[in-house]
């Protein structure tokens, strides 16, 4: 098959009256899974809500014309280690035009003083960035990196394919990691403030608490991550990992149908067997149902729900949600240091100190501009295709209450937070105003009417408490236990971000479940 555009889809305007098996959802889960489904010989319909597939995978013209930006998601990292795209087992970057840009540096955060801490994609590089602040901390860095790497980081794949943990020390150290917060971690194992205040900030990055028990990995995990690959950069934007996916899955048979929310789920002598669209159109799935539909709305999308999906409904928390800043810009952004300027398509901003005060905040119902954890991104720095006339598109990335204890709604208060969140930038980097041709705010409420999957403003799955009281990013399993009825999407383990992992892991679930034994899948990994 030719290799075609970075965003070119063959996305279908007509339902089929059956299919071996119905996809719920045309984020990037939902297709990975319905592509391995199809590439193991069955017929897949995958049906997206919205008229653009791709859930929170996706580019659009969110400021002015020409500019393009990726909506939620823009560094796809964890899918870097996924077999999805580290084996390429289904042909994405060999067959079907899918590109990464992995960058170095990998991200960059500038200081108060003028100066700035880099992340390389090398190991030795930033152990002697580090040493530039503490001579102890890179070593300890340095010793933190080796573990990871030394053991813990298999024991990490194990846990997020899905897989039983095998019995060894490595998995010992690593569950006895992962029972620990982030923040206890980082403190305990580092003393100079920007080394700390770069852990965690790194730790965030899957929006979870780092205070919170259970996030202890996280900064290994995602360090190691940037160390491996840089800000994993789509080329042409976020929106070419689905397009990709939706061309294999054509390609092999299967067909993606844009703008048919689902209403219903049918079930016959207790399986599940069809479902029905918003607008009374019916598709009868022979062999099974996938359903990357929210948790907390799956169960009402059944008239007699197994307690499984109640239970996961009950349990569902929203957790942090996010509030989003585009900017189209006339040039790109950089990022000053005591070296001289330093491009990097990813900086941070946000002290430790910030970060919890913005989390006390947010607990609160008050956004927090002060000293906020921030993810900028600058995608243009490497894929200058994005924007015209030389110009650059720019993301701002942090948390803020989807309801505010001011009264004020985000659709009054939006630009003025948006504004104020510029306000950090202009101060800590080399971007102008006059650099800023056009902002546009996405608030939490926004995110929520923009993808009925960001419930409660959470673009990253939210969380479910356990009955011990423990919280966890994902529900523990695929396979519901109404027959023909599985689960995918940022939901389901190991939760939201751009991992692919609750795609592949479903379908390994689905083809378990039929006895189709294919390949790589059945091999595990």
């Amino acid at each position: 098959m030719s290799r075609a555009g970075p965003l070119d889809a063959p996305v279908s305007g007509e339902l089929p009256a059956e299919a071996d098996v119905v996809v719920i959802g045309g984020g990037h889960n939902g297709l990975i899974c319905a592509a391995y489904l199809a590439q193991a010989g069955l017929e897949v319909c995958v049906l997206e809500s919205r008229d653009v597939v791709g859930g929170n995978t996706v580019t659009e013209e969110l400021t002015l014309p020409g500019f393009r930006h990726d909506t939620c998601s823009s560094a796809h990292v964890l899918i870097q280690s996924n077999p999805v795209i580290a084996d390429d087992e289904l042909g994405l970057l060999s067959t079907y035009g899918l590109t990464y840009v992995h960058t170095d540096p990998a991200v960059v955060l500038p200081l108060p003083d003028g100066d700035a801490v880099v992340v390389h994609r090398d190991l030795d590089a930033t152990v002697d960035e580090l040493a530039r602040f503490s001579a102890r901390d890179a070593a300890e860095f340095r010793e933190m990196m080796r573990e990871w790497d030394g053991g813990l980081a298999r024991a990490h794949g194990r846990w997020n394919a899905g897989e039983p943990p095998a019995d060894d020390e490595a998995t010992k150290g690593y569950d006895d990691l992962r029972t620990r917060s982030a923040w206890d971690v980082v403190h305990m194992r580092f003393s100079h403030p920007t080394v700390r205040d770069l852990l965690l900030w790194l730790g965030f990055a899957t929006i979870q608490d780092p205070r919170r028990p259970g996030t202890g990995a996280l900064p290994s995990a995602i360090t190691s991550g940037r160390l491996r690959f840089g800000w994993a950069t789509p080329t042409g934007g976020s929106g070419a990992l689905p397009a990709a996916l939706v061309r294999h899955l054509v390609d092999h048979g299967g067909s993606v149908v844009a703008g048919v929310p689902v209403a219903r789920i049918e079930t016959e002598q207790g399986r599940a067997c069809a479902v029905e669209t918003v607008d009374g159109r019916r598709i009868a799935a022979r062999r099974a149902v996938v359903s990357s539909a929210h948790l907390a709305s799956l169960a009402g999308m059944l008239t007699d729900p197994s307690p499984d999906l109640v239970e996961a409904r009950e349990r569902w928390r929203p957790g942090l949600s996010l509030f989003a800043v585009h900017a189209a810009l006339r040039r790109d952004i950089t990022f000053p240091s005591s070296r001289g300027p330093v491009s990097s398509v990813a900086g941070g901003l946000g002290t430790s100190a910030g970060l919890a005060a913005q989390l006390e905040t947010f607990g609160r119902g008050q956004p927090d501009a002060r000293d906020p954890w921030m993810l900028m991104v600058a995608s243009t720095v490497v894929d200058p295709d994005r924007a015209p006339d030389g110009g650059g598109t720019f993301k701002i990335l942090t948390v803020a209450p989807h309801q505010r204890a001011d009264g004020r709604s985000w659709d009054e208060s939006g630009a003025e937070h948006a504004a104020a969140l510029m306000d950090r930038v202009h101060e800590r980097t080399n971007l102008t105003r006059d650099d800023v041709l056009q902002v546009v705010a996405e608030t939490p409420t926004s995110l929520a009417e923009r993808n009925p999957h960001n419930v409660g403003g959470s673009c990253h799955g939210g969380e479910f408490m356990t009955a011990d009281g423990s919280v966890i990013p994902g529900w523990t399993s695929y396979v519901s236990s109404l027959p023909g009825l599985f689960l995918t999407g940022s939901t389901a383990h190991p939760g939201g971000s751009v991992s692919g992992r609750p795609g592949r892991n479903a379908a390994r679930a689905v083809l378990a479940d039929l006895g189709v034994r294919v390949g790589p899948l059945h091999a595990g990994g």
